[in-house]
């Protein structure tokens, strides 16, 4: 095994004992991201010089004996709507093709603080708008199963960069799955935290529950290390309150035995793939025995399309309604669609809309009073090709959005409740599959203790574990640069 194929706890671990190097360990990763990034495009921005300078500071402490920081020596992928000093900040948006901020992010600066390796920035939509990660900057990033095939995201980057072994730990951000749908798509783990759990400063609305910033990984001790290095209190988000990060450093222990589980493959309203409802039903069929209870039920989500519809649109006026006012040319389909939607909204709707979502939450509350946890797929459909912007027709029925087909992740951003992608093997097309396991509001440590369990459970049955992709086929691969349709948001 290479040394950037290790669980960033045990690269922790070894870093430790000394006997990994910092330096050994970045090269590694330097190294994959040289040899694979050229067929999937996951990390265009990069900042291996430093960090290299970096990693050699790291192992003079290491061998010096110094007390180390949890994330010490771990190679880190930030991702583009994040921003890191002397790094490309462009929100894969034409208009901050040149951005270059001078300070670190309050998240960025956490994880540097706490010992990581900034390697460079990981690809996003523009603006984290839609679940296919392609903008006019960068371009298009691929699948690491086929490269051909959609990351989703609008974490797409970060889900590819892990499961290529580019870097150990990855920021994401979700508003309708951003973290659990590209981690679904490419066998790894996402975590959508409750909001405020990971402050976020920067939020135009900071009162709103939908954004969401969070951690990718490729195992659920890795995404907890990574988390704890998250997790703040900064009064600047008004959601954020004080927590102690080593709740959540390491998943609890959690007896499977105990709990009652829901099972759902659509949650009573989503459009699901039938190859996606067919995977969770013969992969929750496999582990439901282990449970106290495995009810097929779902929390009441009427009004979900909606509420998440107007509040969603009501976001997007907020953050962009000038750019497309003012550079109409320089803004893609997706975040124009949105600002039309909302200009097309009465102060009647988006009290409509609040009033949709309040009532949701609160029959979530009663239903979670019978249940634990609730398992249902992560996202709708099989990876489809990047070419085609969003999945318009699912099994024969049309998508009213382009945002409509993630309408399993939206669900629990409605009602702010913690959300996981698991990666459980692959699907009847050879695709990586997504179990999403939603707890109660503030339940976080709990839905990450069932997600380490099943993870083991998974491991032991035959194909059924973290899929990987193979690489030395993605080495051979063409760079995706010449595929058709690469450069675009169209």
């Amino acid at each position: 095994m290479e040394p950037c194929d290790l669980p960033a706890t045990a690269a922790r671990t070894l870093i430790g004992r000394r006997a990994l190097s910092p330096v050994e360990l970045v090269e590694s990763c330097i190294a994959r991201t040289e040899a694979i990034d050229p067929a999937v495009n996951a990390m265009p921005a990069r900042a291996f010089d430093r960090a290299r300078a970096e990693a050699t500071r790291a192992e003079a402490a290491m061998m010096a004996g110094d007390p180390l920081p949890p994330l010490h020596g771990l190679p880190l992928g930030v991702k583009d709507t994040h921003a890191a000093a002397g790094l490309p900040f462009t929100q894969g948006s034409p208009i901050f093709r040149d951005r270059i901020p001078a300070a670190d992010e309050r998240l960025v600066a956490a994880l540097r603080s706490a010992g990581a390796i900034l390697l460079g920035k990981t690809n996003t939509p523009e603006f984290a708008a839609g679940a296919n990660t392609r903008n006019a900057v960068y371009g298009a990033t691929g699948n690491p199963f086929d490269p051909a095939r959609s990351a989703a995201g609008s974490s797409g980057g970060s889900a590819v960069a892990l499961a290529c072994g580019m870097v150990a730990l990855a920021t994401g951000s979700d508003t309708g799955g951003s973290l659990r749908n590209p981690a679904a798509f490419c066998g790894v783990v996402g975590f959508r935290p409750t909001p405020g759990l990971v402050a976020s400063p920067g939020h135009v609305f900071g009162w709103s529950v939908l954004p969401v910033d969070g951690p990718m990984a490729r195992t659920v001790p890795d995404l907890c290390l990574l988390l704890a290095a998250m997790v703040s209190g900064d009064v600047r988000d008004p959601l954020a309150t004080p927590v102690a990060a080593a709740d959540y450093a390491v998943p609890a222990p959690v007896d499977l035995s105990s709990l009652r589980v829901a099972l759902t493959p659509d949650f009573g309203f989503a459009v699901t793939e039938r190859v996606v409802a067919d995977a969770f039903a013969a992969k929750t069929g496999a582990v439901r025995h282990i449970f106290a209870r495995a009810d097929h039920a779902a929390p009441d989500c009427t009004g979900a399309d909606e509420a998440f519809a107007i509040l969603r649109a009501v976001q997007f006026l907020g953050s962009h309604l000038e750019r497309v006012q003012t550079r109409p040319g320089d803004v893609g389909p997706n975040v124009r669609a949105n600002v039309a939607e909302g200009l097309g909204y009465t102060a009647a709707d988006v009290a409509r809309g609040l009033t949709l979502q309040t009532a949701m939450y609160r029959r979530w509350q009663t239903f979670f009073a019978d249940y634990d946890v609730v398992l249902a797929p992560s996202i709708t459909v099989s990876p489809r090709l990047w070419t085609e912007l969003y999945p318009a027709i699912i099994d024969g029925r049309h998508m009213a959005s382009y945002y409509q087909w993630l309408a399993l992740a939206y669900a629990a951003t409605l009602v702010g409740h913690p959300a996981v992608s698991l990666p459980v093997g692959l699907d009847a097309l050879g695709m990586p599959f997504g179990l999403q396991i939603v707890g109660r509001r503030g339940g976080d440590a709990t839905v990450l203790a069932v997600a380490a369990a099943l993870e083991q459970v998974f491991a032991g049955l035959p194909g059924q574990g973290r899929p990987v992709p193979d690489l030395d086929r993605l080495r051979r691969a063409p760079p995706i640069s010449t595929m058709p349709g690469f450069m675009g948001m169209d």
